[in-house]
């Protein structure tokens, strides 16, 4: 997966910025990558706090970019920016005690065009780097929310699962009148089109089973109405992908069960992209595969922004951050 990924870069350049350039696991991968020559990395943080970082850990950062908020020329216009963004939701003091902020000046560092993608979270929680996404960058169009979802790699075998990591639960949106705007199905439904996008950019062929606790109409209950609804409306969304539901695990990757559940489907048997119906379940699921069935995870990969900014486990470790480099590159 990465040797592909990283040709997409040799022949994409492409920066990534780094919103916690003081960390230990972050110097190492930036470290690493201007070795290997493929991507750039621009460090945030104050000048001598980041090089004293690097020289305390051994490593060679010459030559990189290091960007601190204090001093950055062009914060007046990143506050003027990002006034006009807020439209009247952030005083001009709010907006610049905020670009202060390494997440916030890193996402604006994104939208001003100074680098391509964005990767933060090893010492900020996923609100932290989600929230000035949101606030700076935007859904792209058409999108109504941001999801996420994980690559699972075992072997030559690749899955892909989705929402594990952001979306708690899908309810109705409403105005403030009480009509609907955007039903809960609508919503999962965005999501599972979006983890088959995501599939794609990795050389899959999406194969998407939208999951339940029923097969079919097998059990009952508003929770299967939901996942029944929002499959009816990601085929409508994307006609061209194969994507079916509600069906339980088994009938998704078995294709006896698959088969015998749910007769005649695409899908059932055959899936590659597993769509949850919340985040309980999600988040339980690919840690199961990766606990017990032996799958590498990548992610959470964050899908609907208007470019590629992910975000790190704060438990992540030197690999995991320049693996994520490398996937949220490839997404520009």
């Amino acid at each position: 997966m990465f040797e592909n990924l990283i040709e997409v870069l040799k022949a994409n350049p492409r920066k990534i910025v780094y919103t916690e350039g003081t960390d230990a696991r972050i110097l190492e991968s930036a470290a690493r990558l201007k070795k290997d020559g493929f991507l750039t990395p621009v460090l945030v943080g104050n000048v001598e706090d980041v090089k004293a970082a690097a020289a305390k850990g051994g490593f060679d950062i010459d030559g990189l970019e290091i960007l601190d908020p204090e001093t950055y020329p062009k914060m007046d216009e990143m506050v003027q920016t990002m006034v006009e963004l807020r439209k009247g939701k952030m005083t001009e003091e709010e907006c610049r005690a905020n670009l202060m902020k390494g997440n916030y000046f890193g996402t604006m560092l994104v939208k001003m065009g100074v680098a391509d993608a964005l990767l933060g979270g090893a010492t900020y929680s996923t609100a932290d780097t989600v929230r000035p996404a949101l606030q700076i960058v935007k859904t792209k169009k058409g999108a109504n929310l941001v999801s996420s979802c994980f690559i699972l790699v075992r072997g030559e075998e690749m899955i892909c699962m989705g929402d594990c990591a952001i979306n708690i639960s899908y309810e109705d949106k409403k105005d403030k009148e009480g009509n609907v705007k955007l039903t809960a199905a609508a919503q999962l439904a965005e999501v599972a089109v979006a983890t088959a996008n995501t599939a794609k950019v990795f050389g899959m062929d999406p194969k998407v089973a939208m999951l339940s606790y029923s097969t079919k109409g097998s059990g009952k209950g508003a929770n299967v109405d939901l996942v029944r609804e929002a499959t009816a409306i990601a085929k409508e969304m994307a006609p061209d992908l194969a994507i079916d539901g509600e069906m339980q695990f088994d009938a998704a990757v078995s294709p006896v069960v698959g088969q015998l559940k749910f007769p005649g489907s695409k899908v059932a048997g055959y899936a590659n992209t597993f769509v949850f119906p919340e985040i309980q379940s999600g988040n339980i699921g690919y840690k199961i595969a990766q606990r017990l069935g032996g799958f590498a995870a990548y992610g959470p990969i964050l899908q609907g922004l208007n470019a590629p900014i992910n975000d790190l486990s704060r438990g992540c470790d030197a690999e995991e951050v320049y693996q994520m480099s490398i996937i949220t590159a490839a997404l520009v």
